[in-house]
């Protein structure tokens, strides 16, 4: 009985009252390693129980709204509340790579496109070794500034090391200065070769690419646009991109005079793959994002839950807006229906009694 009063009476100092190990030794005149033992017990034997109480979520909710709206897969990252863009885009990440080196398996090939948010991904893959495998670049990344080769190439390298996976470099520009020049290079057969592993792949890994924000995508902050080119964005509508591609709020892109010179997969090309994997956090992501679904690009979606909770709240709002819209529109009708009704009663000759 004596133990068991010294169990209790040490634990509710450390565990109720915060008292440190030390002081807690001195109070009951006995040694720091017996205090600590005393808590061991007490644990053992269910005198004291640890109950780790979850941060509520909205996830599973929101995921189950987004796969109901757009008919993707989802999975929603639970952060806390308080955490900025910078946390909320490594949680995404470690959560992407997790599921990448779970899909990712021998005699498959994985196209990788480049940015901020796949240079976290990279970082927290997991080791997985594979028999033959490949990891292709899916769109150039040189400039007038760089080759691109360090950025790009030590990214793809991480995920064809994660893999024990061949590596294939796409050693083209992000943006050809002229539309014939990349249309000349496609036919070229060191280019075809990187091309036709990007057409048999099983699945493909990117992000969306959104002009401004906290975190800003690597395409609009390193160098890759020049001035004429932001212009160009401004004017066509232009509010993000996939694989450098670029698209319109509604998901358009073909007639885009951007993409013309863009080095990366279209919408249409990548609907070709299987599985398409895209990793999104942040704020200023929740509009390119929702363009990128209307192209029907993506099959697997990851996605932390503040963003998800804004991307829901704006479709929400458009939703309610187009409703307003016609509402709006069906009224309008209707009162010129009744004008016309009256004006064709006044027209008409009164019938004798």
């Amino acid at each position: 009985m004596e133990r068991e009063e010294a169990m209790l009476a040490a634990s509710s100092m450390y565990y109720l009252q915060d008292i440190k190990m030390d002081t807690i030794a001195n109070h009951l005149h006995m040694s720091r390693s017996s205090v600590s033992r005393l808590l061991r017990d007490a644990r053992d034997s269910g005198l004291v129980e640890i109950t780790l109480r979850p941060t509520p979520t909205r996830g599973p909710g929101l995921a189950k709204k987004i796969e109901t709206c757009f008919g993707i897969a989802t999975h929603v990252v639970p952060v806390a509340d308080l955490a900025d863009e910078t946390e909320r885009l490594e949680q995404v990440a470690k959560a992407t790579a997790r599921m990448v080196t779970g899909w990712f398996d021998s005699d498959m090939i994985m196209g990788v496109a480049w940015g901020t948010t796949l240079a976290a991904i990279s970082r927290h893959l997991g080791k997985k070794p594979t028999r033959g495998s490949a990891v292709v670049q899916l769109n150039g990344a040189a400039n007038v500034r760089t080759s691109g080769v360090e950025y790009a190439g030590n990214l793809i390298a991480n995920f064809g090391d994660a893999f024990d996976a061949q590596v294939h470099l796409f050693p083209v520009p992000a943006f050809f200065d002229y539309a014939e020049t990349r249309n000349a290079m496609w036919s070229e057969r060191s280019i075809v070769r990187v091309l036709e592993y990007q057409r048999r792949a099983d699945i493909a890994l990117f992000s969306i690419g959104a002009i401004a924000g906290e975190v800003p995508s690597h395409v609009y902050s390193a160098g890759y646009l020049e001035a004429g080119d932001i212009e160009t964005l401004d004017s066509e509508g232009i509010v993000g991109d996939v694989c450098t591609i670029f698209l319109r709020e509604d998901g358009s892109y073909e007639d885009l005079s951007m993409n013309a010179r863009a080095t990366g997969p279209t919408p249409a090309e990548l609907r070709a793959i299987p599985r398409r994997i895209c990793g999104v956090a942040g704020d200023n992501k929740v509009v390119p994002l929702l363009a990128a679904l209307r192209a029907g690009v993506i099959t697997d979606l990851v996605i932390d839950e503040q963003t998800a909770t804004k991307l829901v709240e704006h479709v929400m709002e458009l939703k309610e807006g187009a409703a307003s819209a016609e509402e709006l529109a069906f009224q309008e009708r209707q009162s010129d229906a009744e004008q016309s009704d009256v004006a064709q009663s006044a027209a008409e000759p009164a019938t004798a009694g």
